[in-house]
């Protein structure tokens, strides 16, 4: 369960293969990353688990956690919790119901589309929406990363966060109860979800106001496709796979992890869709400063094109992205034609999935908390304004900080020394206090011994 003192982080960093470069510490959208001994370093309480480091890492030493693939082995009714962008990865020729025999063919016994749950998930939030008027603007919990950096960045709009479990929730409760009446054993029962990025990750492993998740087990999105794709590359065209009727869709759900794909169906006469973590960062520091008015709902993602850019895409957004529309155009027609989609099987549970699908509300968890004292607190605020005035403000790094501003707290919280900032080593050396200034050893506490060596200039 998420606490106080950190979340879990499905991102972890192999020491030995980081060289300190710094690229993940200078794409960090909320500073979370420090350079020690040569090395990236990870501020727990800072991290959002986006992925951007992931991205950027030129050594792949930033890895995302998941799950043993084998555990699907462990249960007789395991189920694969499918995003609808996996479906986008694929070329256009290779049809939905043999994605589905593969992934059948490789040990999964149900195959359910999360996306089903988005018509409950849509009239849970025009719920939520109509009994707290004065909540506005109302904002997304579809994408965890950007609920976390609400969390730790923009602590007072945590109360502007829809309090409702997110689809791939939703739609993990549906299959749990349909295959409990169908008489099935919980314990025979798997649920694992096929993630797109860290962030869904992190948030199942430590769902917000729960002790746990239903989910029992994550699979990273990218680890599954090489796996699928293998499949049916070996099978070969002329395979013939057993008769599959891959449950439908409707165009709405289908676009619903793309962006605009809540605003799209939403009830607000003023709303926005945000893609791209710093877009996110952009508007909400703009909302938070009041410039902006009159906003009645906001979806906001992190990946640029949502979903269909997460971490773990295995090819390009706009190609993911045009694949998802046409399969919408195609549910679009059957829907005209008379068929029912799955989405819509799901409206007789709806009043029991709206209820399952309340969530406790979202807390600040805000990374400026420097002190339980609050007098203490204010102390170092004003430590930490005069120290960054003093710095020269152009972040070059060189103390292993992002930015002066994060430099300078690190400084009054404790974490980090003053005579680490090359410019400040350069103010003691210019007032003749060169005995106080140590360059040599501060740079090497920072980039490790070997950064520069006689010779490797």
């Amino acid at each position: 369960m998420e606490n106080s003192a950190t979340f879990y982080h499905a991102l972890e960093i192999d020491p030995d293969q980081c060289i300190g470069c710094s690229r993940c510490m200078k794409v960090c959208p909320t500073e979370a990353i420090r350079i020690r001994h040569g090395r990236a370093h990870i501020q727990e309480h800072r991290c959002i688990d986006c992925g951007k480091c992931h991205e950027t890492c030129p050594t792949k030493a930033i890895f995302v956690k998941q799950d043993d693939f084998e555990n699907i082995r462990k249960y007789p009714h395991s189920v694969a919790l499918l995003p609808a962008v996996f479906l986008g990865q694929f070329p256009s020729e290779m049809r939905v119901s043999r994605i589905y025999a593969a992934i059948k063919d490789l040990g999964f016994r149900h195959v359910f589309e999360v996306e089903s749950a988005s018509a409950i998930y849509a009239d849970a939030k025009h719920l939520y929406a109509s009994e707290n008027p004065d909540k506005m603007p109302l904002i997304s919990s579809f994408c965890p990363a950007v609920v976390r950096m609400i969390q730790v960045k923009y602590p007072s709009l945590v109360d502007n966060i829809i309090p409702v479990k997110a689809p791939l929730d939703i739609s993990a409760i549906y299959a749990l109860k349909k295959l409990l009446e169908q008489g099935i054993p919980r314990q025979e029962i798997g649920l694992f979800y096929i993630t797109p990025c860290a962030a869904k990750m992190a948030a199942v492993k430590a769902p917000i106001g729960e002790e746990k998740s239903i989910i029992d087990g994550i699979i990273n999105m990218d680890s599954l496709y090489n796996l699928v794709f293998k499949k049916i590359k070996a099978q070969g065209k002329d395979y013939v796979f057993p008769p599959l009727r891959a449950p439908r869709l409707s165009a709405d759900a289908i676009l619903s992890t793309l962006t605009n794909g809540e605003r799209r169906i939403c009830m607000a006469k003023h709303s926005y869709a945000i893609d791209g973590i710093q877009n996110v960062i952009d508007f909400l520091d703009k909302l938070e400063n009041d410039d902006v008015e009159e906003v009645e709902f906001l979806e906001l993602r992190a990946c640029d094109q949502s979903c269909a850019g997460a971490l773990f895409s295995c090819d390009n957004r706009f190609l993911c992205g045009d694949r998802m529309y046409a399969r919408a155009r195609k549910a679009a027609e059957r829907e005209r034609n008379g068929e029912m989609p799955r989405d819509k099987e799901m409206d007789q549970y709806k009043d029991y999935l709206i209820e399952q699908s309340k969530a406790q509300p979202a807390t600040a968890r805000s990374m400026m908390i420097l002190d339980a004292d609050i007098s203490r607190a204010l102390e170092k605020v004003e430590k930490i304004e005069r120290l960054k005035n003093l710095l020269p403000q152009v972040d070059c790094g060189l103390c292993g900080a992002p930015t002066c501003e994060a430099f300078s707290t690190d400084v009054v919280c404790g974490q980090a020394c003053l005579a680490e900032c090359i410019f400040y080593q350069h103010h003691l050396a210019a007032k003749g206090s060169a005995a106080d200034a140590k360059p040599t050893e501060s740079l090497d506490q920072i980039w490790g011994p070997d950064r520069i060596k006689d010779g490797n200039l």
